[in-house]
């Protein structure tokens, strides 16, 4: 059949078509008609029709069969764009409700918009909010968004009647595929009756907290079975710890007001107090411009010391006074810790450090609150860069695995994944294999032990600009070849700094440099194996902690390969010449490699070493000595020579 021909099989007949517009030829890359679906961003079902138009047109098996894959990565990029548009929606509507929040001055308004976004995110029927009643002992419908039943939206549930007053009562999170078929809480009449004139089936509740105590609860329905992810049930807790901090801000506002109204009859101090919430005001102003404008937690720390007038600093979980910020953390409050007031910068029950007020023994409620807001506030800047760099290292770790792994993927697809992650492939870069050489005394205190190694890993290669990803119980990186250096510098350099960072020795092997990633599809699969290879020499010989590149070991790369006895063979070889050094402080063993070096020749030796032939002579009388008349012949010498080598390996500042 002819090239033309074939062309003309491949287009649709009059009036009908691919769902891109394109036809599928079989000169085209089976992937074309796919990317032509992502860029117009098509339905999952469309992604069938290519292969059900090749199988139409009767197209040859190995064609089909690239359409499928190319169907499959197709589908897999979309889910992960799906994924990735999905995270940064609900980060811009944490952020956007945090703004309504900095900028508080109608708690339903804030409330409201809480609702819809959740809502709006979990993609449900029907979004609503509950608040605790302290005097009735229940809860009581606050806010609801998408429903349609007068009914429902009067319901007041007592204390662990239904679900919401079940999350009120235990502080946990429930969710229910089916809300009349489950029996773990109790059903009553009036919210039964309530639901059933909504016609939700399926409901997730979340707990409204401030510190230990629920105010509320966050709901989010469907009016048909459904499974809420584990990720929709944080993103609802999100909302809720926002919704708790707009109500205890308007509270804080409203005791604000009570405070000024009762000190009316003073001057003195209603302008005191009116420079309290200015203050206040001033801080939840400039707050809100940092989170808009991507400010870190030093910066909202610098912010609190202007407004606050002292020295606000945020530390480490590990540096902070341990009881003072678990108290903190428990009762959602700053405490005070001598002349110091900390408070904890903590999100789902971790602490992830503390916002510490230097010297400042006597505290204003007002200036108490606007160190918490600070301290939430930092909580979700911390939040947002953990989500950001989590993110940007599986990213990095997908790629390094695609070129390790995926000896078909197109150069020109991979080189653009890396400019994003401001990688240059076309550089010159050095594989690296790196382990922790600790002994764990448990599987979970070594899978820590290998997370620590990975974060630190990662947080390297992002800095210089390279690649890396968890391989082979351990990490392999791509890192680029700076002016000057060598791969051995690179691998003692990397060493150094993963052992510093994770408290353990590190040990690395490297690749030769690597001019040409792309020159074949096993190029990066090829130099990793030389690095495992050099890491296993290191380890081998002892030199557990430290780094080395193929060209540190020549051809005994190669019998450093498998798992061998060096100690045992050099204390077999030159043991005894070994202790004579160490116990007399002569040396033999440089007088011995040397005399190899300048090929078994006296006079050259004694050159060598700067020393009377005379002295070159009684040393290697002393050597026949102490390991054999024998020493000089071919075969023991070569034995010999390679443990000298070996044992220069073991101890390289030794000679």
């Amino acid at each position: 059949m002819s090239r033309d021909h074939v062309q003309s099989a491949g287009r649709p007949a009059s009036g009908a078509g691919t769902p891109t517009g394109t036809a599928v030829t079989p000169d085209g890359g089976a992937e074309t008609p796919f990317l032509d679906l992502l860029a117009r961003g098509a339905s999952a079902e469309a992604y069938e029709q290519p292969v059900l138009l090749a199988r139409a047109e009767g197209r040859p098996a190995d064609r089909i069969a690239a359409l499928e894959h190319a169907k499959l990565l197709a589908l897999r990029v979309r889910a992960d764009l799906e994924g990735r548009r999905r995270r940064e929606a609900e980060l811009s509507a944490l952020f956007e409700t945090a703004h309504d929040l900095a900028g508080l001055r109608d708690l339903d308004a804030v409330l409201q918009a809480i609702v819809q976004r959740a809502r709006s995110l979990l993609g449900t029927d029907i979004a609503y909010l509950s608040l605790n009643d302290p005097v009735r002992g229940d809860t009581y419908m606050r806010v609801t968004e998408g429903s349609v039943a007068a009914r429902f939206q009067q319901l007041r549930l007592g204390m662990g009647e239904g679900l919401g007053g079940l999350v009120a009562q235990t502080a946990r999170p429930y969710v229910t595929d089916d809300y009349f078929k489950d029996d773990r809480f109790q059903h009553t009449l009036s919210i039964d009756a309530g639901v059933r004139d909504e016609g939700l089936v399926a409901i997730l509740g979340v707990p409204l907290m401030l510190g230990p105590h629920v105010i509320g609860v966050l709901f989010a329905a469907d009016r048909r079975a459904r499974v809420f992810e584990r990720e929709q049930i944080a993103l609802l807790g999100s909302f809720a710890a926002l919704a708790a901090a707009a109500i205890d801000t308007a509270n804080l506002l409203t005791e604000t007001r009570s405070a000024l109204a009762g000190l009316e009859h003073a001057n003195e101090i209603i302008r005191d107090r009116s420079g309290v919430i200015e203050r206040a005001s001033e801080v939840h102003d400039r707050l809100a411009e940092l989170v808009l404008r991507g400010g870190g937690v030093h910066d909202v720390a610098a912010a609190v010391s202007e407004v606050l007038d002292g020295t606000v600093e945020f530390v480490e979980t590990g540096t902070a006074p341990a009881q003072p910020l678990e108290d903190s953390g428990a009762e959602g409050h700053a405490v005070r810790h001598g002349d110091d007031w900390i408070a904890a910068v903590a999100a789902g029950g971790e602490l992830l450090g503390a916002l510490v007020l230097r010297g400042q023994p006597g505290l204003d409620p007002v200036d108490q609150r606007t160190l918490e807001r600070a301290a939430m506030v930092t909580s979700l800047l911390l939040l947002a860069r953990r989500s950001a760099a989590e993110a940007e290292q599986r990213v990095r770790g997908e790629l390094l695995d695609d070129l390790l792994d995926a000896r078909d993927r197109d150069p020109r697809l991979l080189r653009d994944r890396a400019l994003r992650l401001r990688a240059d492939l076309d550089a010159t870069h050095v594989v690296l294999a790196a382990r922790l050489d600790v002994r764990a005394t448990d599987a979970e205190e070594e899978a820590d032990a290998r997370r620590r190694l990975w974060a630190a890993a990662s947080h390297l290669a992002a800095t210089r600009h390279g690649l890396a990803a968890a391989r082979d119980g351990g990490t392999v990186l791509l890192l680029p070849l700076g002016d000057g250096d060598t791969a051995t510098d690179v691998a003692r350099r990397t060493a150094r700094h993963l052992g510093g960072a994770v408290h353990e020795p590190v040990t690395v092997g490297s690749s030769a440099p690597v001019t040409d990633l792309f020159a074949h599809p096993d190029t990066v699969a090829a130099a990793y194996g030389e690095g495992r290879r050099c890491l296993d020499a290191l380890r081998l010989v002892g030199r557990l902690g430290d780094g080395a590149a193929a060209e540190d070991f020549g051809f005994l790369g190669l019998l450093l390969a498998g798992e061998r006895d060096i100690a045992g063979f050099v204390e077999r070889t030159i043991g005894p010449l070994v202790a004579y050094d160490e116990r007399r402080g002569t040396e033999l063993l440089r007088t011995l490699d040397a005399y190899y070096a300048c090929g078994m020749s006296p006079a050259r030796t004694k050159d060598e070493l700067h020393v009377h032939v005379n002295t070159v002579a009684q040393r290697l009388e002393r050597v026949a000595r102490l390991i054999g008349e024998d020493w000089q012949d071919p075969a023991r010498a070569l034995e010999i020579q390679l443990a000298l080598r070996l044992q220069r390996l073991a101890a390289p500042n030794r000679h």
